[in-house]
C-alpha cells in the first residue's frame, strides 16, 4: 500500500472510532441545521478534526478541502479532499448507512482514495493504477451487461429542490428499464458499492467533490466508467455523476441525458 494511502487509512479509522462511540449516545449530540435538510453535528466536526490532525502530522505542507472547515489557504500540488461523515442525516437517525471519505488529489488528479464504513468495518481503498480493494481483497465492478438486469443507486435531492422534477423524470424513465433503484443516502458509500459490484450503476447531481473523489477513483480502478452528465470527466466540478459497468454505461447515460 502506498505510504500516503496508509496515512489516509489511519485517518479514516481514527474518524470511524469517533463516529462509532458517538452512535451509542445519539440523543446527547448537539446538532445544527446548516440549510434546509442539511445538518451538521459535533461528531462531523470531531471526525474531521481527527482526520486533518493525522494528515497534517504526516504532510504539513499539503492543502485541505474538507466539508465542514472548507479549503485551506496552503498552496500545494497535493490536496486532501475530506468528507468526515457522509450520510449525517442517516447517522443522526441511527440508520447504519454512512461513511468516512478521504481522497488525495495531485495537481488536480485523484491518486488515492479511502472510504470507511465504521458500522460494518468495511475499508474500501484505491490508488491510481493500483486497483481497488475491500478489506485488502481486490474488487471489480459487476459483470452485468444489460441495463434491465442492473441494480442502480441514486440520491434524490433534499436541498436543491429546483432539480426535483428533473430527478423524477429520470426515475420514472429508468425504473421500468432496470432491476431496481435504491436511495440509501450516502453517495460516497454508494460509489464504493458500484466498485465492488453491489450496485451496477449510480447517478446523482448536486454533489460536492468530497462526496465523489474517493469513490469515483475506486470505480475506475475496479474497471467501471465514470463521467458527469455531459459524458465528460468534470464531475468533481459539475457535481453531476454517472457511473456504471462498461457495458451498461451507455444506456444509463442516455437516460440521464434525455432529461436535461
Amino acid at each position: 500500500m502506498h505510504p500516503m494511502l496508509t496515512i489516509a487509512v489511519k485517518a479514516a479509522r481514527r474518524a470511524g472510532s469517533i463516529i462509532n462511540r458517538a452512535s451509542n449516545d445519539l440523543d446527547k449530540l448537539t446538532v445544527e441545521q446548516k440549510a434546509p435538510n442539511d445538518y451538521v453535528s459535533e461528531v462531523d466536526r470531531a471526525a474531521e478534526a481527527a482526520v486533518i490532525e493525522v494528515l497534517r502530522t504526516a504532510y504539513p505542507q499539503h492543502s485541505i478541502l474538507a466539508e465542514e472547515s472548507g479549503e485551506s489557504k496552503t498552496e500545494s500540488d497535493y490536496q486532501w479532499i475530506i468528507d468526515p461523515l457522509d450520510g449525517t442525516t442517516n447517522f443522526l437517525h441511527g440508520f447504519p448507512q454512512y461513511c468516512v471519505s478521504i481522497a488525495l488529489a495531485v495537481k488536480g488528479a485523484v491518486n488515492h482514495g479511502v472510504i470507511y464504513d465504521p458500522t460494518r468495518n468495511e475499508l474500501f481503498t484505491a490508488s491510481k493504477g493500483g486497483g481497488a480493494f475491500l478489506n485488502d481483497r481486490r474488487i471489480r465492478v459487476s459483470k452485468r451487461i444489460q441495463l434491465q438486469d442492473c441494480l442502480i443507486g441514486t440520491g434524490f435531492p433534499s436541498r436543491e429542490m429546483h432539480n426535483f422534477d428533473r430527478y423524477l423524470a429520470m426515475f420514472k424513465d429508468l425504473t421500468p428499464k432496470c432491476a431496481g433503484i435504491r436511495r440509501p443516502g450516502a453517495a460516497a458509500l454508494d460509489l464504493a458499492y458500484v466498485a465492488c459490484g453491489r450496485y451496477d450503476g449510480f447517478w446523482e447531481m448536486g454533489l460536492s467533490a468530497w462526496d465523489m473523489a474517493a469513490g469515483a477513483l475506486m470505480i475506475k480502478e475496479a474497471g467501471g466508467l465514470v463521467t458527469d452528465f455531459a459524458g465528460e470527466d468534470n464531475y468533481l466540478k459539475t457535481g453531476t455523476i454517472v457511473a456504471s459497468t462498461p457495458k451498461a454505461f451507455p444506456a444509463l447515460l442516455q437516460i440521464v441525458q434525455a432529461h436535461k
